[in-house]
């Protein structure tokens, strides 16, 4: 009996406590008894101050609620029953049945805003608007109460592009990446947070390659042909670009993106937000006439820079690559650059420039990539050897690793030998050639010198499953299965056979669908007393 009665106390006060109306939305009463006040403390504080201290300011509003009208369409008209259209005014008001839209809110999103309430008041003579602004609570619990990023919470309106602003608009979003925060890519080494102090750093993939001042550059077209210098170079992203940038004689010595100085004056950090450097050294300078000769320089550390000879601009940067070594723990260790340099003369109004970039893992030998991870559709297929107990061996030439037979125009097989063309990864090919079998030839050393001609002198074992695929990760390669069938020909005449070799690839991924996730399923068990006494 004690324990039926506690059980009914304890219903009746979950009851009370729910008919209670919420504390956290109700207004601070003036009638609460005062606060105990410490006399060992001092003096109390004012009511307002401490009011003050209990209240904590919500983000400001973005949007003037009482400008906002969606359902304001025309144009300098008056939108039948908007009732906050200010293009109506009076007249057309005592016209209105109803408002289209009685309320008009900001961000409900936050837990405090204000809110434009619309209605007419149809007892007066004419009708007219009712126009009230009141400050609207957010029930939700997951209401926003403060914000640290005000700008979070609107879409900033953007720039209209004009003959104005276009070179200023231009100049701010031409480059592949750009951050609405002004500044932000001008990064202080120096000043890190006590939490960063002990963190190690690395670069990971795709993350642009720092330097002391900003990132490494790699030049490329982004809105037209014209050169962008602030595209950043991403760590392991081999890219190769090709642009134009406009250039005079006169001007030649002006113009920093054509000197050798702006592509190697900026080190390289070895790991993001450190102190370490790493210098870009010149690996070599190639020199490139008028009527296209090229000359390589025995000195590499002679530093060339435009100058006018004879009306004649020479030593402007006609290419660059960077090769970029690290180590398998994200750290940049060596940073060196290529250099083409050329001339051109006062008919020369602008010039194309070629980048690129590559990376080399320290004591690894490169190995050209058709891709990373997957493969890209029109570069060549990646194929090597595996000797016994191995990994897989390539030939550093990436067109030669599988080929197939390259037609000729004469359509012989036999003055065909030697002539291969790769295999490109996406790219059904078809060759074939000609054998024209004369009465005196042996059937043994004629199928032989077919099956050379069609695999090649040095046929691969294994096809890499991805385009980045690493030798020593032999199960990332699949071996080549053969097939082999023979038919028998009639000998004793002369005849003309053809000697096809074909290349298919087949999509066996399964194709996109759409998937719903089923709905959660609820697995309540309630106590058997729980709707006691009642039940």
């Amino acid at each position: 009996m004690a324990a039926a009665e506690l059980k009914r106390g304890v219903f009746v006060l979950l009851l009370f406590l729910r008919l209670l109306p919420p504390l956290w939305a109700a207004e601070p009463s003036a009638e609460l008894a005062p606060e105990p006040v410490d006399s060992a403390a001092g003096p109390a504080a004012p009511p307002e101050t401490r009011a003050a201290a209990r209240t904590h300011s919500g983000p400001a509003p973005v949007t003037d609620v009482a400008k906002l009208c969606v359902c304001d369409l025309l144009v300098a008209q008056c939108d039948v029953n908007c009732c906050c259209d200010p293009d109506c005014s009076a007249a057309d008001f005592s016209l209105f049945t109803t408002c289209s839209v009685p309320i008009v809110t900001g961000d409900n999103r936050l837990c405090s805003q204000k809110a434009a309430i619309y209605s007419l008041d149809v007892e007066a003579n004419p009708p007219e608007r009712i126009f009230k602004l009141i400050d609207q609570v957010n029930p939700s619990v997951f209401c926003i109460h403060a914000t640290n990023y005000k700008e979070a919470l609107s879409f900033s309106s953007p720039q209209m592009p004009t003959s104005e602003n276009f070179d200023q608009l231009l100049k701010e979003f031409e480059s592949a990446t750009f951050s609405a925060e002004p500044g932000s890519w001008n990064m202080n080494i120096d000043a890190q947070s006590p939490s960063d102090a002990n963190e190690t750093y690395r670069y990971e993939y795709g993350v642009p390659i720092q330097t002391e001042d900003a990132f490494l550059r790699l030049p490329s077209p982004v809105v037209s042909s014209w050169c962008s210098d602030a595209n950043p170079a991403g760590f392991l992203v081999n890219q190769a670009t090709k642009c134009t940038r406009s250039v005079s004689v006169e001007k030649c010595g002006n113009i920093q993106a054509v000197s050798m100085l702006f592509y190697i004056n900026s080190s390289v950090l070895a790991v993001p937000k450190s102190s370490q450097m790493v210098n870009i050294t010149v690996q070599s300078v190639v020199v490139q006439s008028l009527n296209g000769m090229w000359t390589l320089l025995n000195s590499s550390d002679v530093l060339r820079l435009p100058m006018i000879l004879d009306e004649v601009c020479i030593n402007i940067v006609l290419g660059v690559s960077y090769h970029i070594t690290y180590t398998d723990a994200g750290e940049i260790i060596e940073a060196a650059a290529s250099f083409v340099l050329g001339a051109i003369n006062k008919e020369a109004l602008s010039i194309q420039q070629s980048f690129e970039i590559s990376f080399t893992q320290v004591n690894t030998k490169p190995v050209p990539l058709s891709g990373n991870p997957g493969y890209v559709v029109g570069l060549p297929v990646r194929a090597g050897f595996r000797p016994q107990g191995s990994a897989i061996i390539q030939n550093t030439n990436k067109y030669g690793q599988l080929t197939i037979l390259q037609s000729t125009s004469n359509q012989d097989c036999l003055a065909a030998q030697g002539a291969r063309t790769p295999v490109l990864f996406g790219y059904n090919m078809v060759s074939g050639c000609k054998l024209r079998i004369t009465a005196a030839v042996k059937c043994q050393p004629l199928t032989q010198t077919l099956l050379d001609l069609l695999k090649g002198q040095s046929f691969p074992e294994y096809v890499a499953s991805f385009g980045n695929s690493r030798a020593q990760d032999v199960l990332d390669w699949v071996p080549i299965t053969h097939f082999q069938t023979s038919e028998q020909l009639p000998s004793g005449r002369e005849r003309t056979i053809p000697i096809t070799s074909s290349v298919v690839f087949t999509d066996i991924s399964s194709p996109a669908e759409p998937g719903y996730k089923a709905w959660p399923t609820i697995n309540v068990k309630l106590p058997f007393d729980f709707f006691f006494p009642f039940v």
